[in-house]
């Protein structure tokens, strides 16, 4: 009797802690990895991150990739880095453990050609990377987990949704993967007709500086919030490039669907675009020298402000509404205000020339030109400033470092990894 009454207690306390239990398996799908997943950090390609960044640092290690280097260094949610070279022989694509002095992990080589995209992390270290016609994943070790033809050059990629990859390559090709088994879902949606699936190589030396004979050059943004993927456009035999919107509609047929164009942006898009937190505004660089903010209903134009200069970087959003301008030669350091009516210039910095998207975590980092280096050329360093007025906090020189900076990535752990073109990549611990 006594163990009949125990029995039945047992089952009484099991099933009330269980009693609010559902499904949990949903775990395991990949989800992008909590640190500095990809180029422009997020979907929305806010250059963004919630984690307090550090005002101090001090240079913790300089590692060479031995090649050229055209894309943000993506940081895991641990300690990993995933860095896409360009090199003449050996490996291209690297896996390095951040917090142990750079110490590489594995490393493998890809097609080149691709260097203008990033690596993607996810919350277990899987990565994703694209080279000329193929979309592959990467565990924790170098050995392929999945591989999967795709027509043209896949750009950064992103997460739509836990498990659900967007892949869409410079030549307009859009498909939504299975994360975990590299199959595509639902059909691919072709936004340049009468693409050559064998000529994966095929305008890719336009995308860097975003010529006509790259339809798709640069990363798309991806919103949550409003189920829309953007990205610019430029149509064979246009003129100049158009935005694009595309419907994300999750367990629906199709899944992405062409929802808007929108030639509001003055001389058309110049890098990527960036969505707001709330997914109402798309914010962009015109190649009039102007920052628009777009309407993501439908791609009309709310404002504009001129910079008075051509921005070659995406701007960076934070969730409250303010913008950074991006960066590039000649650029100012400016800080624009979205009040929802128009854009507000709150400052300006003309004594400073950003040459990188700022990336912001309590306060904003980028890579400014510092002046004559060693032959005369100009020399790099990395500027902290406050967010608030602009004012310059720190700045650290980056010894060495040689052509164009591709931007600051933010750990949660508060280190700081910044490369230059030259495939000279530098580490940065809080001080």
């Amino acid at each position: 009797m006594l163990r009949r009454i125990l029995v039945l207690a047992t089952t009484v306390l099991i099933a009330g802690a269980c009693a609010g239990c559902g499904d949990t398996d949903d775990w395991v799908l990949a989800r992008a990895a909590t640190g500095w997943a990809a180029q422009y950090a997020t979907a929305e390609n806010s250059s963004y991150s919630a984690s307090a960044g550090p005002d101090a640092l001090r240079l913790d290690w300089i590692r060479s990739v031995k090649g050229e280097v055209g894309a943000q260094v993506a940081l895991g949610s641990d300690h990993y880095l995933a860095v896409n070279g360009q090199t003449a022989a050996g490996c291209s694509l690297m896996l390095w453990e951040n917090d142990n002095r750079a110490r590489q992990r594995w490393c493998t080589r890809l097609v080149q050609g691709g260097g203008f995209a990033s690596p993607l992390l996810d919350g277990f270290d899987n990565v994703y990377m694209g080279q000329p016609g193929l979309v592959q994943s990467f565990p924790t070790t170098q050995w392929v987990r999945w591989r999967t033809p795709v027509i043209g050059m896949p750009m950064t990629m992103r997460f739509l949704s836990p498990g659900r990859l967007l892949v869409l390559t410079h030549l307009g090709q859009v498909l939504v993967f299975d994360a975990q088994r590299g199959t595509v879902v639902g059909t691919s949606l072709d936004l340049v007709a009468g693409l050559d699936p064998r000529d994966s190589f095929r305008g890719l030396d336009d995308c860097r500086s975003g010529g006509p004979d790259c339809p798709v050059a640069a990363a798309p943004a991806f919103s949550e919030a409003a189920g829309l993927v953007v990205a610019p456009l430029w149509e064979p035999g246009a003129d100049e490039p158009v935005l694009i919107g595309l419907r994300y509609r999750p367990g629906q047929t199709p899944l992405l669907s062409r929802e808007w164009t929108s030639d509001a942006v003055g001389g058309g898009p110049l890098a990527s675009p960036v969505m707001s937190a709330d997914g109402s505004t798309v914010y962009v660089n015109g190649r009039d020298e102007r920052l628009w903010a777009i309407n993501s209903d439908d791609g009309t134009a709310k404002w504009s402000v001129p910079l008075d200069y051509l921005a070659q970087t995406p701007p960076s959003v934070t969730p409250s509404g303010l913008v950074v301008a991006g960066g590039g030669p000649g650029a100012q350091l400016v800080a624009i205000r979205d009040t929802a009516e128009e854009g507000e210039e709150i400052w300006r910095r003309d004594d400073v020339t950003p040459l990188s998207t700022s990336s912001l975590a309590g306060v904003g980092y980028t890579v400014v030109s510092d002046g004559a280096a060693e032959g005369g050329d100009a020399g790099m360093a990395l500027a902290v400033f406050d967010l608030g007025d602009g004012h310059t906090i720190n700045r650290y020189e980056l010894p060495g470092g040689s052509g164009w900076p591709v931007g600051v990535s933010v750990g949660q752990d508060g280190r700081l990894v910044t490369a230059t073109s030259d495939g000279r990549v530098f580490g940065f611990a809080p001080a």
